[in-house]
């Protein structure tokens, strides 16, 4: 399992981080984004920073769940939504592989979500909750939603299997049938995963300042908004394969971890969960 990740925030000077946030869990092969909601900015408070506290929280969670076992990802969230304190509200989808079973298991709220892909084709979309269009269901510690109106998923994957998880300033502006050609297009050069991700997330920011480009956004708005949805592009990847390789990227180095067999990796894991706690 190869995992990565873009994040392409929108250009603002009182939020130069954005307000979208996502984790990766290489050692338990778990995911996760969180879209911090704008409308919070009329209030003076930046959702962004509920997001990132969010998916801070899941990152602990995912460990404490690993050390049971499986990953939860309803879990996970139950357990970071509990945890954060942040003003703000947020979307949010988790995602886990489950190599034993060879399954991935989300959780999602909101309008954040996944594409599952196989030899240059979409197999499968989240569907996405809002109320109306603009209006997701978010996360948020008073009066709006909890973990418990979460979708819960679980989906076969196979070999070569690509799955990109997104909040809605990807999947907002570009169309499912862009991604298959773009797909199509790199496995055919051989592209690596890190060039891939690129042009999709290029793809995406440029529409998004389009006035005049036809965009799932526009249209899901019913003549209400022409062109692109000025947004962060914030999404991660992985692509599955029958050993289980995974990249830790920290500026210059890249550390390569290959576990072949389940129980092996599940060992080195707990003793990584040791060290994290002790250091």
């Amino acid at each position: 399992m190869v995992i990565g990740s873009l994040y392409l925030p929108k250009d603002n000077q009182n939020k130069p981080l954005g307000e979208d946030a996502h984790f990766m869990h290489e050692l338990y092969q778990t995911i996760g984004v969180a879209d911090g909601v704008g409308g919070w900015a009329l209030q003076g408070i930046d959702a962004g920073i509920y997001a990132r506290e969010l998916m801070k929280n899941s990152s602990i969670a995912t460990y404490d769940e690993a050390m049971k076992g499986h990953v939860n990802p309803k879990r996970v969230l139950e357990e970071a939504y509990k945890n954060t304190n942040s003003k703000g509200s947020s979307t949010a989808c988790i995602i886990t592989l489950n190599s034993v079973k060879n399954t991935i298991v989300a959780a999602n709220v909101g309008d954040s979500g996944f594409l599952l892909i196989n030899k240059g084709k979409i197999l499968y979309k989240s569907s996405i909750q809002q109320r109306g269009f603009g209006c997701p269901y978010q996360l948020e510690n008073c009066n709006s939603d909890n973990p418990s109106v979460a979708q819960k998923m679980e989906l076969n994957v196979e070999i070569d299997d690509i799955l990109m998880v997104g909040t809605d300033g990807m999947l907002d502006n570009i169309f499912e049938s862009e991604i298959e050609e773009i797909v199509e297009r790199a496995i055919d050069q051989k592209l690596k995963a890190e060039e891939l991700a690129s042009q999709i997330g290029n793809i995406a920011l440029y529409n998004s300042f389009d006035r005049f480009a036809d965009t799932p956004y526009g249209r899901a708005s019913e003549g209400r908004h022409k062109g692109g949805k000025i947004d962060d592009i914030n999404y991660c990847y992985c692509c599955l394969y029958t050993i289980i390789i995974k990249f830790r990227c920290s500026n210059k180095k890249i550390e390569c971890f290959c576990y072949v067999a389940y129980e092996a990796q599940n060992v080195i894991c707990k003793l990584y969960y040791i060290m994290q706690m002790l250091y």
